[in-house]
């Protein structure tokens, strides 16, 4: 891959389909679902990120979409109305048949895990890496650290110290310790997918 054919600009709404695809593939949501199923959670969870960050970065190849990254000063206001609107919409039409609300239980359980990593850190973060998923077809290529190092930036602009991000073991979070990051809390849940699958759910800071 010409890495000169790779360009990076916020998001914009024709980037939704691309990226709902991509959130898809990363997470397997069609060995959980019915394909039709499966594209309206990729959807539901991109506007779920988009309604909970102040910055987005969009890396396209040929002028495709082929990866994205969020990032949020927890100090101002989330995004627009419009990113609010727009999730409610997503969520509307996974509610919409019972395989689509048996997987929001499941990200419900996730969400949980989550909050209990921050609220067991007990720290008072000023960012968060709130979002972050690349093309297979451009893993290893370095788009994911050009991505993230635009993110960095946004950071320093804000000046933001510390932030932190989730992951758990259905990522690549050693992608992260590459980066710097370190880790500061850890979780081993059972969560029901379509057997129970014990998982085990982080929690990264990175000082800037």
């Amino acid at each position: 891959m010409n890495m000169d054919t790779i360009t990076f600009r916020p998001f914009q709404k024709e980037d939704t389909s691309q990226l709902s695809q991509i959130i898809l593939e990363t997470w397997h949501y069609d060995r959980l679902c019915s394909p039709k199923t499966a594209y309206r959670m990729g959807r539901l969870y991109l506007a779920a990120c988009l309604a909970n960050q102040t910055y987005t970065c969009v890396a396209l190849l040929n002028n495709v979409p082929v990866g994205i990254i969020m990032a949020k000063n927890r100090s101002k206001r989330r995004a627009s109305l419009h990113y609010y609107l727009l999730f409610l919409r997503a969520a509307v039409s996974v509610l919409m048949s019972k395989e689509g609300r048996r997987l929001l239980k499941i990200f419900g359980d996730v969400n949980s895990v989550d909050t209990e990593l921050l609220k067991d850190c007990d720290r008072d973060f000023q960012g968060e890496l709130a979002f972050f998923a690349i093309s297979a077809k451009c893993r290893g290529k370095g788009v994911g650290k050009q991505l993230f190092s635009r993110a960095l930036a946004y950071m320093k602009a804000e000046n933001i110290d510390s932030f932190f991000l989730f992951t758990d073991t259905s990522c690549n979070y050693g992608f992260y310790e590459h980066q710097g990051l370190r880790r500061i809390g850890e979780k081993v849940r059972s969560i029901n997918i379509q057997q129970q699958n014990e998982m085990r759910f982080f929690l990264y800071e990175y000082a800037l």
